[in-house]
């Protein structure tokens, strides 16, 4: 497996010097990227920054609006980029599973799988702990996935979230072993509730009993996961690559800690 970066971790330095930032990442010994947004770049200047840097990009996190306001330019940009996957990021309320617009997000994503599939392209679902809500007796995104063909979306399964609703993130991997190319690598102490655990979406659960630690990101390897199991988990499921995210950094710049996450997985084998 490869040992990809999600760019929205650092997304201030990427914002400030997007070259530089690559570069360094590259040299931490990452071997590609994922992408959230361009930071202002066009398609034509982000490939040549990444050219630049010696770094490629093997996916990107693009919003559901994003990709129904055009369909085909996001497949063109994106492959252009030298993208080999686009991953669904996140829904809004309404169009979560039980919301009012579930069936209409549903019918969304599966066309533009298929067109992804048509372009050379594979789409994934990338998930939150919201989605670990009950839809006809099974939880909303294995009900996504057995909605929609396995050769038109894949997954992107976000062990963070996982372990964050409640479930083993390795044995979750394990249940789809063939349909996980890539697997999210993010760590985290506390439990639901105090500071803002979605730094890309804003929300916020302030569930946390008095005296619980307060939800904080870490570095892979320095909070509560059990990334050795999780990436054996990964290997069992055929995954080519997986992406260290960390949403927000306490204590350290996000590169510091993008550093940390590739030392220790290298601990690991990896």
């Amino acid at each position: 497996m490869k040992i990809g970066y999600q760019l929205y971790s650092a997304r201030d330095a990427a914002e400030r010097d997007l070259e530089g930032t690559l570069k360094a990442i590259k040299e931490m010994g990452y071997d590609g990227i994922e992408l959230a947004g361009l930071y202002g770049k066009s398609a034509a200047q982000f490939r040549s920054a990444l050219d630049k840097a010696g770094i490629r990009a093997v996916s990107a996190h693009v919003p559901l609006k994003e990709i129904e306001q055009d369909m085909f330019k996001t497949i063109s940009d994106y492959k252009y980029l030298g993208c080999e996957y686009i991953a669904v990021p996140y829904t809004d309320e309404t169009s979560r599973p039980g919301g009012s617009g579930f069936a209409r997000a549903l019918n969304t994503i599966a066309k533009f799988g298929r067109l992804c599939r048509e372009a050379g392209l594979t789409l994934l679902y990338h998930n939150h702990d919201f989605e670990f809500v009950k839809i006809s007796g099974v939880y909303g995104l294995d009900f996504i996935y057995s909605a929609i063909d396995a050769d038109v979306l894949k997954t992107e399964v976000d062990t963070c979230w996982v372990k964050y609703a409640g479930e083993d993130p390795a044995s979750y991997v394990r249940s789809y072993a063939g349909r996980a190319p890539i697997v999210h690598l993010k760590d985290y102490v506390g439990v639901k509730g105090g500071k803002n655990p979605y730094a890309l979406i804003g929300m916020e659960d302030k569930s946390a009993k008095p005296g619980e630690t307060e939800f904080e990101f870490r570095p892979v390897g320095y909070g509560c996961q059990n990334f050795s199991e999780i990436c054996r988990a990964a290997e069992d499921a055929g995954a080519l690559w997986m992406v260290v995210e960390q949403d927000m950094s306490v204590g350290r710049t996000p590169l510091e800690a993008a550093r940390l996450s590739r030392e220790y997985l290298k601990t690991l084998g990896y």
